[in-house]
């Protein structure tokens, strides 16, 4: 039985680590240079160089994105850039802009190249179009319903991709004016400034203090703040749809939500795989995912055009009801204790979760934590700092922690 590819995002080498142990088939991944994600930790060409070391040895594939939308200025340099990736052995670019796909063209032509969602493509023409063209993948706007992408699929006969998860932008395919506009940021050339979450208002001009019906109260509303995409209970109806890669938002989330997300997603899956006609969802997957920083989540333009209701409009706040305290770097079998590198602040008697890609989800209250010097501490404070634990389990390497918030 085929099932899409799982792709997962890296926003620096560790992520990229993280996604690979966590059950991702493919990671995309962006260069210093290029990308629409110039916040995120991002890669130099000998992290890259790494990182697709790493990735190929588990058989995962590693895509960088080019999607920029460019000025004049931006081209310069990027035959020479294009030509280091294939040097490096990557397995394919992400381009948005016709020149870029035209230059890749022309310097790597055998380079595997995947229309980004930033091209707006929405129907089975424009599709068949950039297959003509020479492009291997086209990954669809995220403004289709599950019934046009089957459409298109029927049509195309090209690799699809689609999102599965993660943030919604406002705008049509990310193509968002408001950062320029507003503090002089291109969201098209990788500097988005996420205008869209700011609080707003509207009042017509001749009428100040007077406003408009759409707020939630008189201090304002977030009426451009949109939810998270959430398709975990919907697999099954994304898989009938014939494409060939499921995607997860999110090069400038954390580690937690990488791992998280895509070991959820992997399960699924799998479970999927194992038997597709008896696959049923299961509700602990979708208890994982709210652990993770996330807004309300939503399923978007799959089902039908969203209403209202797929706006937040109260907050441009994450629900964070999790912590993410630290990476399991060994277990010790004979004391059944874990060796854990220190990412938030453990006090003794914390009760956390672990688990992993092999590790079911368990609870232990940490009654002893001790310090590399095996003494035994009340707290660990300080970041990467390595503590030692009982668990009534035996836990793997690259195991992750967290721990309920108070009061949450």
């Amino acid at each position: 039985m085929e099932i899409p590819e799982l792709l997962a995002p890296a926003g620096n080498l560790e992520k990229l680590k993280m996604a690979v142990l966590y059950g991702a088939d493919a990671v995309y991944v962006g260069g210093e240079d290029y990308g629409l994600r110039k916040k995120a930790g991002n890669f130099s060409i000998e992290q890259l160089q790494e990182g697709i070391e790493f990735a190929h040895q588990s058989g995962v594939k590693v895509y960088v994105t080019v999607n920029i939308i460019p000025h004049n200025d931006d081209l310069i340099g990027l035959p020479e850039y294009i030509k280091e990736l294939q040097g490096l052995g990557i397995d394919a670019v992400i381009v948005a802009d016709p020149g870029v796909f035209s230059i890749v063209k022309e310097v790597a032509p055998s380079l595997e190249v995947h229309i980004s969602t930033q091209a707006n493509n929405t129907n089975w023409a424009s599709v068949k179009f950039w297959k003509g063209q020479g492009a291997d993948r086209v990954i669809l706007a995220r403004e289709l319903s599950l019934e046009e992408i089957k459409k298109i699929n029927q049509r195309a006969n090209i690799s699809l991709e689609i999102f599965m998860h993660g943030a919604m932008c406002i705008s049509y395919s990310g193509r968002c004016l408001l950062s320029n506009y507003m503090i002089d940021r291109d969201a098209n050339r990788g500097e988005c400034a996420h205008s869209c979450r700011w609080k707003y208002t509207l009042m017509e001009e001749e009428r100040p203090g007077q406003y408009y019906p759409i707020y939630e109260d008189e201090q304002g509303t977030y009426i451009f703040n949109s939810k998270d995409l959430c398709m975990i209970e919907h697999l099954a109806e994304l898989i009938a749809t014939g494409v060939d890669s499921l995607k997860i938002e999110g090069r400038m989330k954390s580690l937690h939500y990488v791992a998280t997300v895509t070991n959820v997603y992997r399960r699924a899956l799998d479970e999927y795989k194992t038997d597709p006609e008896n696959y049923q969802f299961n509700s602990k997957w979708l208890a994982e995912l709210k652990k993770i920083s996330h807004r309300h989540y939503t399923t978007g333009f799959y089902f039908d055009k969203p209403s209202g209701k797929e706006q937040n409009y109260t907050s441009s706040g994450y629900s964070r009801d999790y912590d993410f305290m630290g990476i399991v770097r060994d277990y010790l079998p004979q004391t059944q204790e874990a060796v854990i590198e220190v990412r938030n602040k453990f006090f003794q008697g914390d009760e956390v979760e672990i688990f992993g890609p092999k590790t079911d989800t368990f609870v232990e209250v940490l009654d002893q934590i001790k310090n590399e010097d095996g003494k035994e501490i009340e707290a660990a404070p300080h970041p990467h700092q390595l503590i030692t634990v009982k668990v009534s389990q035996a836990v793997k390497k690259y195991d992750l922690v967290r721990r309920e918030r108070e009061g949450e």
